[in-house]
């Protein structure tokens, strides 16, 4: 089951638990894109698996594949497309991840809000 999360207390509990909910909604955030993008491969746990063994590089990775599947996603649904993948990685790059989840569970919440 797919939720809508407030962005802001998301940010919020990343930055009072030094990331620790940073890492859970991570994880949650890359399976409901997974789900919502009929995409079985695309989970969050092997991501965040991916993350550690490659010491983060593979986060920019990540940036562009949540891009595309959130892209996908809207395409499944008939939306006006909004392909991010690009900008994600340059968040990214510049350390503002969070801001990247923050984008992507934007998306999210609105994909499950239209269905």
């Amino acid at each position: 089951m797919i939720i809508q999360r407030n962005i802001v207390l998301s940010i919020i509990l990343t930055l009072v638990t030094c990331g620790i909910y940073g890492i859970y909604w991570f994880i949650v955030l890359t399976n409901e894109v997974g789900v919502l993008s009929r995409d079985d491969s695309f989970t969050g746990g092997k991501h965040f698996l991916l993350c550690l063994i490659t010491c983060g590089i593979w986060t920019f990775i990540w940036a562009y594949q949540v891009g595309q599947h959130v892209a996908h996603a809207q395409r499944i649904r008939g939306h006006i497309i909004s392909d991010n993948s690009i900008l994600y990685v340059i968040l990214n790059f510049f350390g503002l991840t969070i801001v990247t989840y923050a984008l992507v569970q934007n998306d999210v919440n609105n994909l499950v809000q239209e269905a």
